[in-house]
């Protein structure tokens, strides 16, 4: 796997390799400068989104599910569980509302299209790296919660900015993926969103910045895949339409997304968590000539991936002339409204 990783890195990395050590020490010391201003135009606190989605709002009558007015239940079924798992963009961190952050935000999609409600819970943490996953696994597998029916994972951009080498930092995310598939949950990645479109930091510097997140984008869907898990490529997506919108899709720190920022990230990851769990419509399971999809060696799937808006890439045919294989799908995205508060769980 670690020369696929590099493999993949190369391809996504796209010529970063050539930039010196010094260029690469500026490009960090501007981005962590950037992180100080968080906080300036927002409390660093997190809204806490927890709770189950789906259901009949004593108060207005409406569905937690996005305001539709509709409360789903199977009988004798339980509500899907969903986890989310990362960094401060998991979190939520620089929205006001709990029904602005992607836990809830997704929460409240998937019973809107499983017709099911939807038990939320978030363990991520502002500032973590990728060596955190190891901690979070374990509190969302803990003997006391059942395990999630899903778990998604946003991690990477503060491995970036602290120098991990993508290899170690690829090591604990694979870790994480291959505990809780073993645990019997299916797992979405968000891979290294696109530091190149953080406000403070300036050309020529943020392409730099553009490469180091592809490239370690490209490696965690290597590792991902290979441990039958799904990426979503967030670096793209939150690159040219943060760039071309950054008042509206980062939030008044600069840093982090605005709650519009949050529901385009939402849009992109809701399709692959819904066919995860086997929730999308089966003639879109095929891959679309028109869209480009099809079936790749995982090194470059991940590296297309890397640089586009919304990728997914699963795995496919175990092996292949060049290793294993992956399908790269480039799904519709679907419109998730802000979610209605959430009903604490019992």
């Amino acid at each position: 796997m670690a020369r696929r990783i590099a493999a993949g890195a190369a391809y996504g990395g796209g010529g970063a390799g050539l930039i010196g050590a010094a260029a690469v020490g500026v490009l960090l010391a501007e981005v962590r400068l950037a992180r100080r201003h968080v906080g300036n135009g927002s409390s660093g606190r997190v809204p806490v989104a927890d709770g189950l989605y789906g259901w009949e709002s004593p108060r207005s009558d409406r569905a937690g599910s996005g305001g539709s007015g509709v409360a789903y239940g199977v009988p004798d079924e339980p509500p899907l569980r969903l986890a989310l798992l990362g960094d401060s963009t998991a979190a939520g961190q620089g929205v006001h509302r709990a029904g602005q952050t992607p836990g809830a935000l997704l929460a409240s999609g998937l019973a809107a299209v499983a017709e099911r409600p939807v038990e939320l819970r978030n363990v991520a943490q502002p500032g973590a790296q990728s060596d955190a996953l190891d901690r979070q696994v374990a509190l969302v597998l803990s003997a006391s919660s059942p395990v999630p029916d899903i778990c998604v994972i946003m991690i990477g951009a503060n491995d970036v900015t602290h120098r991990m080498p993508p290899t170690r930092s690829v090591r604990h995310l694979s870790a994480a993926v291959r505990r809780l598939r073993t645990a019997g949950a299916e797992v979405v990645v968000g891979t290294c969103p696109d530091l190149g479109t953080i406000e403070p930091v300036q050309q020529p510097l943020r392409w730099l910045a553009r490469r180091a997140s592809r490239q370690l984008a490209a490696a965690q869907t290597i590792g991902v895949v290979e441990q039958g898990g799904r990426t979503v490529s967030l670096g793209d997506l939150l690159g040219p339409e943060f760039e071309a919108n950054p008042r509206e899709l980062f939030g008044p720190d600069n840093y982090h997304p605005s709650a519009e920022g949050y529901a385009t990230a939402a849009m992109a990851v809701l399709p692959t968590v819904c066919a995860a769990l086997g929730l999308w419509p089966a003639e879109e399971e095929r891959p679309d000539v028109s869209r480009r999809e099809g079936f790749l060696p995982v090194a470059r799937a991940a590296a297309e991936a890397a640089s586009e808006a919304g990728t997914e890439v699963t795995a496919a045919m175990p092996t292949g002339p060049r290793g294993p294989w992956a399908l790269l799908k480039r799904r519709r995205r679907r419109r998730v409204p802000e979610a209605e508060p959430a009903r604490p769980s019992v």
